[in-house]
């Protein structure tokens, strides 16, 4: 399927929902618009496509949409820190991705969350489909492999998320290091349940040691950190420091969850180490 991107304001008139581009021509007028996109961005710029994977209700592909920024002109890298999610146990640690200049890395316990997503798949799939939480319990669900319910649609309507942005790194290099270990997950899944990772340990083999391990080959060897919030708060805090020498500069926001019926609020998880208390409250989010 060709990525063919529309670019428009999000209308709505009357029951009709809408992308009118700059000439006033109207798209996906006959298509669903999750109502995620509506509740946030009515009139405003967004872009969209269609993905591959099928909204169960109609059985046509799934229109993404998401907020129109223009490109970047540098190469950049950002870590994600994802809040937790209230409703699996799974997740009270939180999460941590990375990316590459447009190429998230998402590494994970599950075989089919170990990928290279695009920035709009990663923060503003529709809650549609297989991306949606089962419509009766409300969570993943996947007894019905024709059907399977994954929940796991844009993670800023699943979670508030913390960014740190650097710039000044040799991305093309890095993204090596990374490619090099999603490789070496997809090829070990569990024999006994083939949609696991074999050798996902929380502390040793994890969403966060990946990454830090990643960094830590390139040169960055003081970072530390088993968890998603402390190692977030440790890179932080370190390249924060560096802004300025050898090119390195650094930021840190907060991405705010878009609320949405489909997830509750998320929730920041605790900080392990005591240190990182005390690095924390240097940070501009820290809350």
């Amino acid at each position: 399927m060709k990525k063919e991107i529309c670019t428009g304001t999000l209308t709505r008139d009357g029951g009709a929902t809408f992308i009118v581009d700059s000439r006033g021509k109207r798209h996906f007028k006959d298509e669903t618009i999750w109502e995620g996109y509506t509740a946030h961005w009515l009139g405003t710029k967004v872009n969209a496509r269609h993905l591959p994977q099928i909204d169960y209700r109609t059985g046509r592909n799934i229109l993404i949409l998401w907020p129109y920024r223009g490109p970047s002109r540098d190469p950049y890298v950002e870590l994600y820190y994802n809040e937790r999610l209230v409703k699996y146990p799974l997740s009270f640690v939180g999460h941590l991705a990375v990316n590459v200049s447009g190429a998230i890395f998402n590494f994970s316990h599950l075989i089919n969350e170990n990928e290279i997503i695009s920035e709009e798949e990663y923060f503003y799939r529709p809650a549609l489909g297989e991306f949606a939480p089962d419509p009766v319990t409300g969570r993943f669900n996947v007894e019905n492999p024709e059907r399977p319910y994954y929940d796991k649609f844009g993670r800023s309507f699943m979670r508030t998320i913390h960014v740190l942005r650097i710039t000044g790194i040799d991305t093309v290099r890095l993204r090596g290091y990374f490619e090099a270990m999603l490789r070496e997950i997809l090829d070990r899944p569990d024999p006994r349940h083939p949609e696991k990772y074999r050798d996902f340990n929380i502390i040793t083999r994890s969403c966060v040691t990946f990454i830090r391990d990643g960094l830590r080959r390139y040169g960055f060897t003081n970072l530390r950190g088993v968890f998603p919030r402390d190692f977030f708060i440790n890179a932080s805090y370190h390249f924060l420091k560096m802004r300025g020498r050898d090119g390195i500069g650094a930021a840190v926001r907060l991405m705010p969850q878009l609320m949405v019926p489909e997830a509750p609020r998320s929730r920041l998880t605790l900080i392990a180490n005591p240190v990182n208390w005390f690095l924390a409250r240097g940070l501009p989010d820290w809350r």
